[in-house]
């Protein structure tokens, strides 16, 4: 005792709430790292881009928003023949939009886990559905293409693109975590994804590429001698050679993105228009760098929000068959657009799908 003044706790206090400290700090570290679901490697973010050397244009922000309200969270676009406009939704519906204006709910899928789509020379469209494989979807219904390959289930088919001969080159995004965790694999920058071919004649499936970074957007070059896929994490596209004497091999078409790479698309010119995302918030690069908050983030899902950018921003590039940036238009704060995963030309128009909308944008390229 102190006297009236106060009191002193005893050693053996001291020692017992030292000890709380102590286990309750181990208790939470080993909670961490043994409950963590992901074995993570650092990740340096790239700082320097050739983007940054073009124009700035906050072009995104200038959009018409077609489907406003009709429309959850779409991912992808793409058009028919007729130019008719297909898009899946996170309620499951595969949505076209008519030459007259008229929006259609055309095919009932079901869930929240279709991604890509593309249409056919044949008719219908292919769609990526995330837990069930590669789907063909048409006036007659719908059938299951592919869910395997060599034996081990497709876990996260995210984009397709259909060449000449019927082939289907599709991307799945990671074999280890699904479509909800998909930021998992950002954080744990462990290469679990693959470019895969389906033969529609053998009705088989191969895999052309595997240990990719996150493998996202795949697109066709103009005369089909190669592939480019997207790496998200890596902030690259890799080329894929189709034909010639450089065929099976791969290369880098462009890195060092401003942004991790989601869909690609063809445009008519026979350049390639890019999606690119927001991975980081700014200040919080620090996070992919440091297993240890890798670890404290994948095991309290609800630190996703403070570590995320894609719903700050939005921006999308064009780039040369060359592989050199051509131009860049920006959504800087998010204000119309973000989370932008998808920008497809089609007669003079950028069309944009996002993951954060619920309407597509649509850009006059004749004034940007």
């Amino acid at each position: 005792m102190t006297g009236n003044n106060g009191f002193r706790p005893s050693k053996h206090c001291l020692q017992a709430c030292l000890s709380f400290v102590l286990a309750s700090t181990l208790a939470f570290t080993l909670q961490i790292y043994f409950f963590s679901p992901i074995s993570p490697d650092p990740l340096h973010l790239p700082h320097v881009s050739a983007a940054l050397n073009l124009p700035t244009s906050n072009k995104l922000q200038e959009v018409a928003k077609i489907g406003e309200g009709l429309l959850d969270k779409p991912e992808d676009v793409c058009f028919d023949g007729e130019g008719i406009l297909y898009t899946a939704t996170r309620d499951g519906w595969i949505k076209r939009l008519h030459r007259n204006g008229s929006w259609e709910d055309w095919r009932l899928i079901g869930g929240d886990t279709l991604l890509g789509v593309t249409t056919t020379r044949t008719g219908g469209i292919i769609v990526c559905d995330t837990q069930k494989g590669l789907l063909k979807v048409g006036e007659d219904g719908v059938s299951l293409l592919t869910s395997h390959v060599n034996g081990s289930e497709i876990r996260f088919a995210d984009d397709v693109i259909e060449a000449s001969d019927g082939s289907l080159y599709f991307s799945v995004a990671s074999s280890k975590f699904g479509l909800h965790d998909w930021y998992l694999d950002v954080l744990e920058a462990k290469p679990h994804g693959q470019l895969l071919k389906y033969d529609p004649l053998l009705n088989e499936t191969s895999i052309l590429l595997d240990n990719l970074a996150f493998a996202n957007g795949v697109a066709l070059s103009e005369d089909e001698d190669f592939l480019v896929v997207c790496e998200t994490w890596k902030f690259r596209c890799l080329k894929y050679w189709l034909k010639g004497e450089r065929k099976g091999r791969t290369e880098v078409f462009v890195d060092n993105l401003p942004g991790g790479p989601d869909n690609i698309n063809l445009a008519p010119d026979g350049s390639f228009w890019i999606a690119l995302l927001e991975l980081s918030q700014e200040g919080m690069g620090f996070v992919h760098t440091s297993k240890a908050s890798k670890h404290l983030v994948a095991t309290f899902p609800k630190l996703l929000g403070l570590v995320q950018g894609m719903q700050k921003k939005a921006m999308v590039v064009k780039v040369g068959a060359d592989g050199k940036m051509m131009k860049r238009f920006n959504d800087p704060n998010g204000s119309v657009m973000s989370f932008v995963t998808n920008a497809l030309e089609f007669e003079e128009h950028l069309y944009l799908g996002s993951l954060n909308t619920n309407f597509i944008g649509k850009l006059p390229l004749r004034t940007a």
